[in-house]
């Protein structure tokens, strides 16, 4: 019989071990050092932002216009007029550090006990985080040189500096804790050194080639800053369990008596077959993110699209040449009443395995109506505090959490001088911005607030917002602004009038998002339906997948909003309250999810799909499918569940709402939705399960079982990745009645 694509991938391999192998460094080499010698390109706010505060920054970079960094310090006394000494010796500190310009002279609040002092970081706006040490550092010793006044600093180079350091800290952290946290998941799963370092050694390759190859093509897309966190997140969950797969099906098999080569056959034949579907499937979901219609998502898009190609091409070529080298030296290093992976105890470790399963399983497949409704109320209630759902981009003073330096000075700020540091930034274009129309409109806004670039035919002004510059008030300013004042001032005068700033970007990306989801949605529900189709040949078990994950994805943003938006259980997580979900979360979340429950999905139905052709009735063809790969399914969940829960315990607010929203949906999708939704649900279908519908008999199909042709002779009949191996052939078995 042929053999599927990814048997002769791993055969080759396997007879081919050195030019896999060495293939595999050098590309990693090569790519990471083309990759780094390149740098990284970061995208421009014109590139980030959407609709109308884009098309302002567009304008102000196609005229060449870059606005220094602004800075503001408030120097809160405690009296009136307490700040003037303090306020004296920082300008004079300021101006010694030769990075600063324009100071304006101190701003006195309404009851004279405090000033804001406003100035710009010289230069490029681009590199002022990289140059405002000094000014930070005159700043603090300001501060301590009068401890009768509080300082308080917030500004675009500050906040910019802070978030660098807080980036480059944070993945430090997450790779130098969760490598270690997978790599002891992955002992205690095979018990031995080497097999636990394959999977990592693998993943954290194909994370370092897809670095590099991500660094070359933001040359042409340009990357928003945590593009390369979240690669980093994606390649170490799919590459550490796409190794793990491919793995416990190859040592389950040696373990029951099979050859070297006829292992490793079995395992490319099968488990391979099932990471080339996973990986396309994931492949194409995050292809979905193209059609947002924003940057940040195709740069999102093309890093998991890169890094989770790699991670599969190497679970299929180079793995398979590591395990045909190192033989049964891959149980190298076993680490005591750890390992039970030998011969004498893979059979006794699988039945217990998979009895724990059917025992959890038994009660379910007995009475499926009642655990399939109980099952659905438990997620639809984990899911109705999404319907309150408030999205907004996350600034910096809430990214940071409420007891950063940088928060507390925002606050301090917008409570004294309301729309200090984010006011509105209103463009003017016009075809000759000195026409008396355009300078009479100009003339309606305060003088110092106006900045004209006659040479360019620009002009700005700076707007100030009431509120805070996120809450209603904020909100109702800026629509006040946009729909009122700026039509009446600029009617009739020709003239292109846009808004940008903080607030003005964050409505406007959040607007293109709720456009973008729709396509997108679309997209992947049509996608995932056709792959399921293509896999199943059945419409019935394509429709549950969508609806399953579905549940999967509303019950994460029920909880993703319990926690961050109202605050429940926030402590617990050692997180807080901020009122609202980073406006990019949800569309990701949808993005990813509906990629990786096809991961367990593909793989669980492909089980019982083999059983049922087979000769299993579906209860019975359920129940196999199910306790044959629940080890698998198990082990794979528990390291997505703990590599994303480390992402949770970032200082990065949007990076904590990524893991805890993806850490939970994984969790609930490789527990209640498989172990018991699933199964429920398809009992109550019964055999309308793996109809194919008129019309679709010549549809091509991926053959589930027929392995020992595949194999070389070996059968895996019944043998899943992580299972008890079997060699048995085609049966009947009768109707059973699980009590």
């Amino acid at each position: 019989m042929r053999q599927n694509l990814a048997a002769r991938i791993g055969v080759w391999s396997a007879h081919h071990r050195k030019t896999a192998i060495i293939g595999w460094l050098l590309f990693v080499v090569l790519a990471a050092g083309l990759g780094g010698a390149s740098g990284m390109v970061e995208m421009s706010a014109s590139e980030s932002g959407a609709g109308d505060s884009a098309r302002a920054e567009r304008i102000l970079d196609e005229a060449g216009i870059d606005e220094p960094a602004g800075e503001l310090v408030m120097v809160a006394g405690r009296a009136e007029g307490g700040w003037r000494t303090a306020a004296g010796a920082l300008t004079e500190a300021l101006r010694a550090t030769g990075e600063v310009g324009g100071i304006a002279p101190p701003l006195a609040s309404e009851d004279g006990k405090d000033a804001l002092i406003r100035f710009e970081i010289k230069g490029d706006s681009t590199t002022a985080a990289d140059r405002v040490g000094p000014v930070l550092d005159a700043v603090r010793e300001t501060g301590e040189a009068h401890r009768d006044v509080r300082l308080y600093q917030f500004g675009e180079a500050s906040s910019g500096k802070l978030l660098g350091d807080l980036l480059a800290d944070d993945f430090q952290r997450a790779e130098f804790t969760a490598v270690p946290l997978a790599l002891g998941i992955l002992l205690v799963a095979f018990g031995a050194v080497v097999a636990a370092l394959l999977p990592v050694g693998l993943a954290l390759t194909a994370c370092l080639a897809a670095f590099g190859l991500l660094s070359l093509a933001s040359h042409q897309l340009h990357l928003f800053q945590t593009t390369y966190s979240v690669m980093f997140l994606m390649g170490l969950a799919v590459g550490v369990d796409y190794c793990l797969f491919y793995l416990r099906r190859e040592r389950d098999e040696r373990a029951a008596g099979r050859d070297a080569e006829t292992a490793l056959r079995i395992a490319a034949a099968t488990s391979g077959r099932a990471v080339l579907v996973s990986g396309v499937t994931v492949m194409v979901a995050m292809a979905g993110m193209f059609l947002s219609g924003l940057m940040l998502f195709k740069g999102f898009a093309l890093a998991t699209i890169l890094v989770v190609f790699i991670a599969m091409i190497g679970s299929v070529t180079v793995l398979p040449a590591l395990l045909a080298w190192l033989g049964d030296r891959v149980e190298a290093g076993r680490v005591p009443f750890l390992n039970r992976r030998g011969k004498k105890n893979a059979r006794k470790g699988a039945r217990e395995s998979g009895a724990l399963a059917g025992a959890l399983l038994r009660p379910v497949l007995a009475r499926p109506k009642l655990f399939a409704v109980a099952s659905a109320a438990v997620l639809v209630a984990l899911a109705v505090p999404a319907l309150g759902m408030k999205t907004e981009s996350l600034g910096m003073e809430k990214q940071f959490g409420s007891g950063s330096e940088l928060t507390v000075a925002h606050r301090n700020i917008t409570e004294t001088f309301p729309g200090g540091p984010a006011p509105a930034r209103v463009v003017v274009k016009a075809d000759d911005i000195g026409a008396a129309g355009v300078r009479k409109a100009l003339g309606r806004f305060p003088a110092d607030t106006v900045t004209v670039h006659p040479e360019r035919n620009i002009a700005e002004i700076e707007v100030p917002l009431a509120g805070n510059g996120s809450d209603a008030r904020s909100k109702a300013a800026l629509s006040e602004l946009r729909d009122e004042r700026l039509p009446a001032a600029f009617a009739g005068t020709g003239a292109q009038v846009h808004v940008t700033g903080d607030l003005a970007g964050s409505v406007d990306f959040t607007a293109q998002l709720r456009r973008g989801i729709v396509p997108v949605f679309v997209f992947i529900t049509a996608v995932t339906f056709l792959l399921m189709l293509f896999c199943f040949r059945s419409y019935v078990i394509a429709a549950t997948s969508i609806v399953l994950n579905l549940l999967s994805v509303v019950a994460a943003y029920g909880v993703m909003v319990a926690v961050f938006q109202h605050g429940w259980g926030a402590e617990l997580l050692g997180t807080e309250k901020i009122g609202a979900i980073e406006s990019w979360m949800p569309l990701f979340v949808l993005v990813v999810l509906f990629g990786l429950s096809m991961d367990y999905h593909v793989f669980v139905v492909s089980r019982m799909k083999e059983a049922h052709d087979r000769g299993l009735d579906t209860p019975s063809a359920i129940h196999e499918g199910i306790r044959r790969t629940a080890g698998a399914v198990t082990g794979a969940a528990v390291i997505m569940v703990a590599v994303f829960a480390v992402f949770g315990t970032l200082s990065m607010q949007d990076m904590q709402q990524m893991g805890v929203g993806l850490a939970v949906a994984v969790l609930l999708d490789a527990t209640l939705v498989r172990m018991v939704l699933l199964p429920s649900v398809m009992v109550l279908l019964g055999e309308r399960n793996w109809r194919t519908p008129k019309g679709l008999g010549r549809l091509p199909g991926i053959r589930h079982g027929d392995v020992e042709g595949e194999a070389g002779g070996a059968s895996a009949g019944g043998a899943g990745v992580g299972t008890e191996p079997s060699a048995a052939g085609p049966r009947h078995v009768a109707p059973t009645t699980w009590r």
